[in-house]
């Protein structure tokens, strides 16, 4: 992979005709340091969030060794870059063949269920293998997540005592819980209130968990959406696990996605068209703009201008804008509002911050596009949780399609 110190380097160096996605390798560290000191338990690192080879060695060689994996292919991966990690295969609903071979080829022990067709599945898929390390997924109450994870997953406090005993008497190994309270959480008090929920069903099934994972949700800075800080959710995680119906050699899991890897990469795009205040890219829904398109999220944007030397980044007087992508569908729109120099025009490119979480991981080739180039850079993102940036992120002007959050009363906003 190419090393730039800046996009701006890349864009004076060459303009590329494909989008650039723009790693940061140091971001992911910060991150993985961040989690590995604070949080007082183990770290599973959900590998969905980027799938890249880079990250999951980067994080291999910062403390990360654990990893959520949903899929054999995910599985395959981290056998290959990050060889002996322990790995946890946390999706609820599995076929009995990735399961055989996540356990026989891979020497996978740990799986998660929410159901008793589930568990059954497990210990047959494994041969009735009593060394197994049942996670089994609550379904909780959590306000204050951005997307909320509650509908597909989870076996309801009605259900879960009779599960979480079978499970119990399933294994000689450890039987856990674990759930979700969303993703881009923006309430650190969401974790400590699904912890109470969890402790009411065990103490109902009249069991105590090996293990507690509070499951992932940690939030990345994005504007409009400037989370407490860090500290506050490892705090509420730490009040919640001291008053549940846990023994001394409890375990305390996370897994965290999108906090290790949001701040890693951007994005650089050119612009083909401007028609008034839309700018159509080279780059959209069907690529590394999920987001951007289907929950309307403003992410942070840079514009550069010119070629060779005389390459700039342009500042100056912004208007808001709002993206097309290069596909023929008309969903492929990014309404923002994405705030920009007034004078912006075809050939300039615009950076869009904060991609490193669900972004190239979503790209697809829909209509012949979709074609990404990586490289790294070695600036500081646009923003951080873990004090990286040079500058945070300006929240944007009022607008109807601003995605914006409540926060916590009495909290105050910080920075970093």
């Amino acid at each position: 992979m190419h090393t730039y110190h800046t996009p701006l380097d890349l864009v004076r160096e060459r303009s590329p005709e494909h989008p650039v996605a723009l790693v940061r390798r140091d971001a992911v560290a910060a991150a993985a340091r961040w989690f590995q000191t604070k949080f007082k338990g183990d770290v599973l690192y959900a590998v969905k969030a980027n799938p890249s080879p880079w990250v999951i060695e980067t994080l291999v060689q910062n403390g990360v060794t654990r990893f959520d994996v949903a899929s054999i292919p995910e599985i395959a991966l981290v056998a290959e870059h990050a060889p002996g990690s322990q790995m946890a295969f946390m999706h609820p609903v599995k076929s009995r063949r990735s399961i055989s071979q996540a356990y026989f080829d891979y020497g996978v022990r740990t799986f998660a269920l929410d159901t008793h067709e589930e568990l059954a599945k497990i210990l047959d898929a494994t041969g009735g293998a009593r060394d197994l390390n049942l996670i089994v997924r609550m379904a909780v109450d959590a306000e204050g997540a951005n997307f909320s994870l509650s509908g597909k997953f989870g076996v309801t406090p009605f259900e879960a005592p009779s599960l979480l005993l079978a499970a119990r008497q399933a294994t000689s190994a450890l039987m856990g819980v674990s759930f979700h309270v969303g993703s881009q959480c923006m309430r650190p008090t969401a974790y400590q209130a699904a912890m109470a929920q969890v402790s009411r069903s065990l103490i109902r099934a009249g069991v105590f968990a090996d293990v507690v994972d509070v499951g992932g949700g940690f939030p990345s800075i994005y504007p409009g959406m400037i989370p407490p800080d860090m500290d506050d959710y490892f705090s509420a995680i730490e009040r919640g696990f001291n008053e549940m119906p846990v023994s001394e050699t409890t375990e305390l899991w996370c897994e965290p996605g999108r906090a290790l890897v949001a701040e890693s990469t951007s994005l650089l795009t050119r612009v083909e068209l401007r028609k008034g205040e839309a700018l159509y890219l080279n780059d959209g829904s069907y690529g590394s703009l999920f987001d951007a398109a289907h929950v309307k999220w403003p992410f942070p944007v840079k514009l550069y201008r010119g070629e060779g030397a005389e390459a700039r980044e342009v500042e100056g007087d912004l208007k808001p804008f709002r993206f097309y992508g290069p596909t023929c569908d008309s969903m492929d729109h990014m309404p923002g509002p994405f705030y920009l120099p007034t004078d912006i025009q075809e050939g300039d490119f615009i950076e869009i911050g904060m991609l490193g979480a669900y972004g190239v991981a979503m790209t697809t080739r829909f209509n012949g596009f979709g074609e990404t180039e990586m490289v790294e850079v070695t600036d500081a993102p646009m923003a951080s949780m873990f004090g990286l940036a040079r500058r945070s992120i300006p929240a944007p002007k009022p607008a109807s399609n601003v995605v914006r959050l409540s926060r916590p009363k009495g909290r105050k906003r910080r920075r970093k």
